[in-house]
This record gives C-alpha cells, structure tokens and sequence, in this order.
C-alpha cells in the first residue's frame, strides 16, 4: 500500500510517500515539497499547488492520502491564505485519489512518539528511527509529511474513524 503524507501550506507543502508491504514493513519511496514562489498572485500559487499535487500523485499512485490538519498562528491573512491553500490540496487528493484521511497535531504526536506534547526534534528523531533512514528528512516541512504518511501507517486499522470517503 502507497500512502502519500502531506504537510498543508502555501509557500511550503511538504510530502512524504510511504510503502507498506503485506507483513506491515515501512519503506520510504520519496519526501520533498512542493514550493511556490511569494512574488505569484494567490491564484496562480493554488493552481501551482494543484499541478504539484496531481505530478506527485500520478508518479506514485498512492493508495490514501494521509494529512494533518491545520494549526493556525496569530496572523490572519497568513492563516486564511493557508486555508486556502488547504482547500485546493483537499480537493485535489480527493479527486485524483479518493481516498484521504486527517490527522490532528495530537495524533501524530502520540502515533509517532506516544506523547501528544512532544516537540518537532523528538518526532523528527521517531521518524529517523522507525524508518531506520541514516538522516532526518529535511526540510522540517518533509519530515512532518513522513510523520503524518507514518502516522497513517499506525492507525491505518481503525482509519474510518478518521477519513473522508
């Protein structure tokens, strides 16, 4: 099973593509994001997203999509734009591939370190580990994708509780 994990943004999207084989082994197939550029009109940045988006998922054909769900920060232009941002990348993974399930903050934290309030270092290092890679995916906006592709990977059993069909 292919699960694509995703960390939503608008300047920065990360990603994360899991393979998981018949006996429940983790492989990464790819990590990276998706940039685009802040001198773009917000419309043109969503349609960047969308044509990012359907690439990676024509590439890897994932099975489900996994993402986290939004935080919001104190800027509000920052968070509506985000949210929009959010939006295109929703539709895009339920149309090209229908199946997606969400995460909160909490969740991955505890699916991927057993305590909700563990810092990005702590996940980062649970993500390193579980995967036995020899480095920490970067950028940050990457290894929180793997955490979310990984948390899904975890939870994946009791997933109609979390996902959108």
């Amino acid at each position: 099973m292919v699960i694509l994990g995703i960390d939503p943004g608008l300047a920065t999207v990360g990603f994360g593509v899991l393979d998981k084989d018949a006996r429940g082994g983790v492989r990464v197939l790819d990590y990276g994001v998706i940039l685009t550029p802040k001198e773009e009109r917000l419309p043109t940045r969503l349609a960047m997203l969308e044509q990012s988006l359907k690439k990676l998922i024509d590439k890897y054909k994932p099975d489900e999509v996994a993402l986290e769900e939004l935080f919001f920060n104190n800027n509000q232009k920052t968070a509506i734009n985000v949210a929009q941002a959010r939006g295109v990348i929703l539709l895009t993974c339920v149309k090209e591939c229908g199946r997606l399930y969400e995460y909160t903050p909490l969740q991955i934290k505890q699916a991927i370190t057993g305590y909700g309030r563990a810092d990005k270092n702590q996940i980062q290092q649970m993500v390193k580990t579980l995967l036995k890679l020899k480095s920490i995916p970067k950028p940050d906006d990457a290894a929180d994708a793997v955490a979310v592709a990984l948390t899904h990977v975890f939870t994946n059993r009791i997933s109609g509780a979390f996902g959108i069909r």
